[in-house]
């Protein structure tokens, strides 16, 4: 049976709280369906057929109305449906279309009601899903027709995962109505973003010139980032139409910094390696030599809060502790015992480079061939702030030649296109992430760094705050990024 698959299935609302014999059951039950953009997987008024969930890619929920079609909401992966159509034999109440490219699993009926019949815990836990559904679509449509609901101030939410929604709803009051979207924000689906003041969006969100200038089409008034990073944000242009951003300058540096410090232990005793043998039965030692920290050199790129984290943590191991920064912080450095140094001589002196600075213009690239070049042979490199800060291409020639030891990824600079998505059905397209992955001393992870309850609660809470400073009247806002000069 695919594990993955069975781990995929089990993070899903209905299948929460099933036993692992009903997952695997559920598994086997299963009919992959791909769907080429525009190819429909069933049509309003068409009896229900089949239960089925999104594995990868958006569809559209479409509803005739006068002669044209409505767009009624879009689904992403995780999303399912049709259980109502089999259960109450109801035709189904809205047409699917693939926005995009799509993979999706069904189950038939008659699966679906040998399951319910035959697994009482499936039964359960789709009854609980179902109920949990119901009560958001009460209080969604409370929130329309409720007496001063008008007074809310709207926000479309963009790139919605299960934990976003988690980590906002118990901190959402009465002032504020959040339309949970799972498609990414960008000049075509800017559109969804219409009779919403503000738009809620994250680090792979397209806010060029194109999507800005829709969303003021349609009414929003503010850009609301639920990150740290901005540079995905044509900052001029929203100037120009009038419309501020806001971001979260600091949820948690630690996570962060916690994160960079996981890829740099993983690396370097090469755990990742070692579990995956140990797995398939092989305790074999060869070949997974690692090397003390403590006494050895590190060296941090950018010495804002994480960098700060870091460095604190690389000196808790005992190593010497290198920072190269435009405005550091000196009281720090004096206090943690680390010393101020320039690029160049922080990256011929040592064994671990951490990158942690924000990705503008001028650190494009920061880390080149070039500079690679400068860098001790068989130096760790960890990247958990921007991709774009290391050229890639550059990257996997050190990698081939021995001179760069190991690499810990947590950012790729064409992110983008694959991260925070299930692209496990089908090939990589994407020439150098492929390559990078092949290396066995290289580990890439998904932008997870951010990943921690404290960090979500402090992301939420931020982003509610900045919203409701603006909702209120206030133009000096306090997380408001300046517009280029």
């Amino acid at each position: 049976m695919d594990e993955v698959l069975i781990s995929w299935l089990s993070g899903l609302e209905p299948l929460r709280h099933v036993s692992r014999d009903t997952l695997i059951a559920f598994a086997k039950a299963c009919v992959p369906r791909e769907l080429r953009t525009g190819e429909t997987l069933f049509s309003e008024g068409e009896p229900g057929e089949f239960l089925f969930l999104v594995r990868r890619g958006n569809l559209d929920a479409l509803a005739a109305s006068d002669g044209e079609e409505l767009l009624l909401r879009t689904l992403g992966p995780g999303d399912w449906g049709g259980l109502t159509s089999i259960t109450l034999d109801q035709p189904r109440s809205a047409t699917l279309r693939a926005a995009s490219a799509a993979s999706v699993w069904t189950v038939s009926r008659a699966q679906t009601q040998q399951l319910l019949e035959a697994r009482p815990d499936f039964a359960r836990s789709l009854v609980a899903a179902l109920s949990a559904r119901q009560r958001h679509h009460t209080r969604r449509l409370t929130s329309l027709i409720e007496p001063g609901a008008s007074g809310r101030f709207r926000v479309a939410f963009f790139d919605t995962k299960a934990y976003d929604r988690e980590s906002f709803e118990p901190l959402l009051e009465r002032d504020i109505y959040c339309t949970w979207l799972t498609p990414r924000l960008d000049a075509q689906t800017a559109e969804l973003a219409s009779g919403h003041q503000a738009v809620c969006a994250f680090v792979n969100d397209d806010l060029g010139d194109n999507t800005l200038r829709r969303l003021a089409q349609v009414g929003v008034r503010l850009i609301a980032l639920r990150c740290a990073g901005f540079n995905n944000v044509n900052l001029k242009t929203a100037a120009e139409l009038g419309l501020p951003v806001v971001r979260v300058p600091a949820y948690s540096p630690h996570a962060v910094a916690e994160h960079a410090i996981a890829l740099l232990l993983t690396l370097n005793r090469k755990t990742h390696r070692a579990y995956n043998r140990v797995r398939e039965g092989n305790f074999s030692l060869v070949g997974l030599v690692g090397s003390d920290l403590y006494g050895q050199t590190a060296g941090v790129i950018g010495l804002g809060k994480i960098g700060q984290c870091c460095a604190s943590i690389f000196r808790g191991f005992g190593m010497k502790v290198l920072a190269y920064d435009l405005a550091p912080d000196l009281d720090f450095a004096a206090r943690a015992g680390i010393e101020l140094c320039e690029l160049d001589d922080l990256l011929r002196q040592s064994d671990v480079v951490s990158l942690h600075a924000p990705l503008l213009p001028a650190t494009h690239h920061l880390i080149n061939a070039e500079r690679l070049a400068r860098m001790k042979p068989g130096v760790i490199l960890i990247n958990t702030s921007r991709g774009g800060l290391l050229d890639a291409k550059a990257l996997i020639a050190a990698l081939k030649s021995g001179h760069v030891g190991g690499a810990g990824l947590d950012v790729y600079e064409e992110e983008s296109d694959y991260f925070f998505e299930d692209h496990s059905g089908r090939a990589i397209g994407d020439d150098l992430l492929a390559r990078l992955m092949t290396f066995p001393q290289v580990l890439i992870t998904s932008h997870q760094s951010f990943l921690t309850t404290q960090a979500l609660r402090n992301i939420a809470q931020t982003t509610l705050a900045n919203i409701r400073q603006f909702a209120a009247g206030e133009t000096a806002l306090t997380n408001g990024v300046a517009p280029p000069t």
